[in-house]
């Protein structure tokens, strides 16, 4: 004949938190695993409210569940199980992300007399999402400059195209250091990276607040901007290029600095990513073959019109 289990033995053993409540809310028991997690041991904890600032529940994003909010006093109005996830605040102060389940509790007639809350320390499952959010971010940053890399403006560019009909045409300007090399041959490539990186600096902080600026590879940037008329689209390529422009390091006595050839375009209904930078890319060739240190725009795929940075 097998042993009788002890349920309350077991209940200790269980790496989850388990506390229970009367129809008051009033805690009448509390184990091993919430006093772990929380830091409140059972003589804390049994006798008060759930809801009296002991745990203070927030969730997500900062709102405090104690009250209208609170898993536990809805299933004991309707009976449901909740699941949830929440923080918790430690006796110590500091907040432990944590995993609520909420069942009611009922008597031999069915009557809902309180409700039991498990939760589970969610640490290690929110450490893994900070950490995969951080890979991710790194995956989408170039190293160097801190700006966004090709893959994020791939992921921008198909996000704004999906927009562009209800939000209007947005611009993508190609951005190219005119004889960036000679930097490099001259000062070192070291001092090549000081020069893309100061001008990474310019372009983001010139830029609007909801553009984006990327480093597309080498000693080339690409922009995105919000929709924007023609006239604008102009004047802002040209104050990318004096942000160039006004960017330098020092090399010893020397002051090192660079121009800037930009060719812009214009997306219409019929782009992709990729369309959209080759007619902006076109238009900087056209920028360089025109004597570099200036701008070209290729607005709707359709003709050209040029204009000096500093003329």
């Amino acid at each position: 004949m097998s042993e009788a289990i002890d349920h309350a033995k077991l209940i200790e053993a269980i790496s989850d938190g388990m506390y229970v409540v009367d129809r008051n809310r009033t805690i009448t028991f509390w184990n091993g695993a919430a006093e772990r997690i929380t830091g409140y041991t059972p003589h804390n904890a049994i006798g008060r409210q759930c809801g009296d600032g002991m745990l203070n529940h927030i969730d997500e994003s900062g709102n405090p569940m104690c009250g209208t909010h609170c898993p536990l006093l809805a299933t004991m109005e309707d009976g449901e199980t909740r699941t949830t996830r929440a923080y918790a605040h430690h006796s110590d102060g500091h907040l432990v992300p944590v995993r609520v389940t909420a069942g009611a509790l009922r008597d031999e007639s069915g009557e809902i007399v309180g409700a039991v809350e498990t939760f589970t320390d969610d640490s290690a499952m929110k450490a893994t999402e900070l950490r995969l959010k951080t890979t991710e971010q790194l995956a989408m940053t170039d190293p160097l400059t801190g700006l966004g890399n090709r893959r994020f403006l791939e992921e921008r560019l198909e996000a704004r195209l999906r927009l562009a009909d209800a939000k209007g045409s947005f611009a993508v300007l190609v951005v190219d250091l005119d004889h960036f090399k000679a930097v490099n041959d001259t000062h070192s490539h070291a001092k090549g990276d000081d020069v893309l990186s100061v001008v990474a600096r310019s372009l983001s902080t010139m830029v609007r607040s909801g553009d984006d600026v990327t480093r597309f590879g080498g000693d080339e940037y690409v922009i995105v901007t919000g929709p924007m008329s023609e006239g604008a689209l102009e004047a802002f390529a040209m104050r990318v290029c004096i942000a160039v422009n006004e960017s330098w390091i020092k090399v010893g006595p020397s002051t090192v600095r660079v121009t800037a050839s930009v060719g812009a375009a214009f997306s219409n209904e019929t782009d992709t990513p990729d369309s959209i930078v080759s007619r902006a890319d076109r238009a900087l060739y056209e920028a360089k073959r025109g004597g570099r240190d200036r701008f070209v725009l290729a607005p709707w795929g359709v003709g050209e019109q040029a204009g000096e940075c500093c003329g």
